[in-house]
């Protein structure tokens, strides 16, 4: 069983130490920042049959067959494909689950994430496990955003938001996880993460750095005419579309607050920080912003799977921020 995060060490002990569980929980907070380690934590813990000191212990039947992913009294509710909804049938099969009589005697336990990927008749099917519980059952949501889910799921839930961890404190973390990457480079990471620890250290696994430099170097040659937007849409064709129209809507919101603002250390990552101050004294506002409401708007098409024609969406993005220095 994994230790529990530093951060949650204080909640941990809260829910560990709870003599009645509630029927559903909903832990939320944003992404990376530990939610499911916590959640699989406290499913080995409820369905433990020998608990340790307020944790799972990892040698008894229950343990075991949960390590195994084996264990019958234990559900795992996601989207089929990543970023695609959960969808009503998926939810039916689940409440069939609840139904059923626990196997090994025990409680059952299903972990949902993230639940605000329920589309509504799906959030509706739930509705009704969470209106008429069976047995012992334990429900564990986890949101990345509370907001998106129906009031009549949070209000049948006990909603507990989970904590973020300092700067210095996930540095600690992520020192202890990549012990061999520079300071600076964990930094960095950490930043493009905006400051969850378990994100950065999946950014690293994505090669995320080697990615953010060669769009970096791309953006610059953009601005100094050695690239046309064209070419670098072709030559982007490798990188993920969701992880450029984050940076790009990013960096836009920076261009926007240093305009208001005029604070040089609101500038984002250092590799970025010269190039958004110039754009920011260089470009009019109602552009800025135009170009803002443009990404808010095209960003939630690829969330949305649209069928969009990746060169020709890249090469509009690049148009628009090689004129944003323009006079008008």
């Amino acid at each position: 069983m994994a230790d529990v995060l530093p951060w949650q060490a204080e909640l941990w002990r809260q829910l560990a130490g709870r003599t009645q569980h509630a029927h559903a929980y909903l832990l939320h907070g944003p992404g990376g920042i530990g939610k499911r380690l916590l959640a699989e934590q406290l499913m080995a813990l409820l369905l433990c049959q020998r608990p340790v000191n307020g944790m799972a212990c990892g040698t008894c039947k229950a343990c075991q067959l949960l390590a195994a992913h084996t264990h019958p009294d234990h559900y795992i509710l996601e989207p089929e494909e990543v970023d695609k909804a959960i969808r009503v049938d998926q939810v039916r099969d689940l409440v069939g689950f609840v139904t059923q009589t626990a196997q090994l005697g025990g409680r059952k336990v299903i972990l949902l994430e993230p639940a605000e990927a329920m589309n509504l008749n799906a959030a509706n099917a739930l509705l009704k496990s969470l209106e008429e519980p069976s047995g012992d059952t334990v429900l564990l949501l986890i949101s990345h955003q509370p907001s998106r889910l129906l009031p009549t799921i949070k209000s049948r839930c006990v909603q507990q938001a989970c904590p973020l961890p300092g700067r210095q404190q996930s540095l600690d973390w992520l020192a202890g996880q990549l012990p061999e990457l520079a300071p600076e480079l964990r930094e960095q990471l950490l930043t493009l993460a905006a400051g969850s620890p378990l994100a950065a250290l999946k950014l690293h696994e994505q090669k995320v750095l080697d990615l953010r430099a060669q769009v970096v170097d791309g953006v610059k040659k953009l601005l100094k005419q050695q690239q046309s937007p064209s070419q670098l849409a072709e030559g982007w064709n490798a990188l993920p579309l969701i992880l450029l129209f984050d940076w790009f809507c990013e960096w836009v919101h920076l261009i926007l607050r240093y305009q208001m603002a005029g604070d040089d250390a609101e500038l984002g990552a250092a590799d970025m920080q010269k190039v958004l101050q110039y754009l920011a004294q260089k470009s009019a506002q109602h552009k800025v912003m135009a170009m803002q409401d443009w990404l808010l708007e095209h960003r939630q098409k690829v969330l949305g799977k649209a069928n969009l024609n990746r060169v020709l969406l890249l090469e509009a993005l690049l148009v628009q921020w090689a004129t944003l220095p323009s006079a008008g």
